[in-house]
């Protein structure tokens, strides 16, 4: 698929997305949110659905906890413009409530096709419906900054998934936002590794070169939070990762 066919089947499916009324979210969207990004990139990142910004604007993690992901690409010297962006579910859940299962359902074929067209050797899952999506079963507080092969069926057919927290539950925990940048670091690495495999599998060559230079460090303005705090996340934060994640202010 050439540049401009990877682009145009990209702004179709936004097109369906847009006027989708598969469940009952699209009764309360102002604007759905398919998704953005660079058509030809090989890193996706998946959230899990659009908050109250995104739902005015139409774009993706545009609020405070798109302002910590924006900081967190920073580190390792990429930008929002570098990657593609997507949700679970495309419309906002009602006061950000987590997203139901019949919704992700009604959903799921969109992001499903999105990834059939980016063909991505990454795919970065942010916070656990996103995580559950490509790692069933998995505990987002035991699996975070880890990888696993993609399941074929869920459209990235040749690549790795890579888990993070939900950067909203990072705002909400300074532990936890320092372990996100930590675990944004390993990304490139990631990169690396699927690229390596997909090389081995006869896999097309990457249509970009992303950088994969070891990362930078944590951007100064971030407040330093001690070993020992990390070390401390307690089995009641381990408990509260299978909470609401969604705000997304």
């Amino acid at each position: 698929m050439t540049p401009h066919e990877r682009r145009a089947a990209l702004e179709q499916i936004g097109a369906e997305v847009s006027a989708c009324t598969a469940c009952r979210l699209h009764e309360g969207r102002t604007r759905a949110v398919p998704g953005e990004g660079d058509p030809n990139t090989e890193v996706v990142f998946v959230g899990e659905g659009p908050g109250f910004n995104e739902d005015r604007e139409g774009r993706p993690f545009i609020g405070r906890a798109g302002g910590l992901l924006e900081r967190m690409l920073g580190s390792i010297g990429w930008q929002r413009e570098d990657v593609f962006i997507a949700n679970v579910v495309k419309c906002r859940p009602p006061d950000n409530r987590d997203p139901e299962q019949d919704e992700m359902d009604a959903c799921a074929p969109f992001l499903r096709r999105q990834l059939e067209v980016l063909d991505p050797a990454v795919v970065v899952t942010l916070g656990r419906f996103s995580m559950a999506a490509f790692r069933p079963g998995a505990r987002i507080g035991a699996v975070h900054g880890s990888t696993a092969p993609v399941d074929p069926a869920s459209g990235a057919g040749d690549a790795l998934t890579f888990s993070m927290y939900h950067p909203a539950y990072a705002l909400r925990n300074p532990a936890v936002e320092r372990e996100s940048f930590e675990d944004m670091a390993k990304v490139p690495g990631v990169l690396l590794q699927s690229r390596e495999r997909r090389a081995a599998a006869g896999s097309a060559a990457p249509t970009t070169t992303m950088t994969t230079a070891p990362a930078a460090a944590a951007p100064a303005a971030l407040a330093p939070v001690a070993a020992s705090a990390i070390a401390s996340l307690s089995a009641a934060e381990q408990a509260a990762d299978d909470a609401s994640q969604l705000t997304l202010f």
